[in-house]
């Protein structure tokens, strides 16, 4: 993640997604810069299930140095953070690795390279791409543009093949063996679709920019104003076809039908 986007989160703006970019310190760091909002107790579950989400974080009881030392070499980094008002303790913390499969999600999937996702399917199959469950294939395709193709080694890297126009096109290639013959696996980032803003959101950050002595803006009013798409209904439109029935049968169908009920009454 570039520098300046890591500066421009706070631990407010923090999810499941964008928690992926951070490192251990941007943790502390950004909990360090929020420890005066008034709500930070408040909300310290909420952070907590954002963070927990791509880091693993323990308390650390028993503040030793060796008991320090042995968490650093167990990868955490260790620090403080402020629980309430005048209480601070000390946390472990370290990012969780993605070494399987399994460990890919939706939310994580777009903050790793192709040459990231090769390594990890490298490191947990030998049976190709089919050999994935679907599952797995959604969450890689829905970051990756995924192809394969498997040939005999000799014509796996034929001059003007398709090995040479996907190395072109900027994909990264994991190849796997299997016997005389190769699949190779392409794989190519795409890139991450911002989700569209709704209007509603807009005015809260209008909300957010204003300072105690400023005046409270007019917010839009959104709640009567139609969607585009929105069919919303005429009543000048309305004619007779719109009454109209859609059973389509045969007249003479209708009077044997009443013929019948007229004699089960006869009965």
């Amino acid at each position: 993640m570039r520098q300046k986007d890591k500066k421009a989160l706070t631990l407010k703006t923090l999810n499941k997604s964008n928690i992926w970019d951070l490192q251990e310190n941007d943790i502390f760091r950004l909990w360090e810069a929020a420890e005066k909002d008034a709500d930070l107790h408040d909300n310290l579950r909420h952070y907590f299930d954002v963070i927990k989400s791509a880091f693993d974080m323990e308390e650390v009881t028993i503040d030793k140095p060796e008991i320090t030392k042995k968490y650093e070499e167990r990868g955490f980094k260790v620090g403080l953070l402020r629980m309430a008002e005048d209480k601070k303790e000390k946390w472990a913390v370290k990012k969780r690795p993605i070494l399987r499969v399994t460990d890919l999600t939706y939310e994580n999937i777009h903050h790793i390279s192709a040459t990231k996702l090769l390594e990890v399917l490298e490191r947990n199959f030998g049976g190709g791409w089919d050999s994935l469950s679907q599952s797995i294939k959604d969450i890689i395709e829905s970051g990756f543009d995924m192809s394969t193709t498997t040939l005999p080694k000799e014509r796996l890297r034929k001059p003007g093949g398709i090995y040479e126009r996907k190395l072109a096109d900027g994909y990264q290639v994991l190849e796997i063996a299997k016997g005389l013959w190769v699949e190779a696996i392409f794989a190519k980032s795409k890139p991450e679709m911002e989700r569209p803003r709704l209007r509603f959101e807009e005015d809260l950050d209008k909300l957010d920019e204003m300072g105690d002595d400023d005046e409270l803006p007019e917010l839009d009013d959104h709640f009567d104003t139609p969607d585009e798409d929105d069919d919303t209904f005429d009543e000048d439109k309305l004619t007779e076809e719109s009454y109209r029935t859609t059973f389509e049968t045969n007249p003479e169908d209708l009077n044997l039908e009443s013929e019948d009920i007229a004699d089960d009454y006869d009965e």
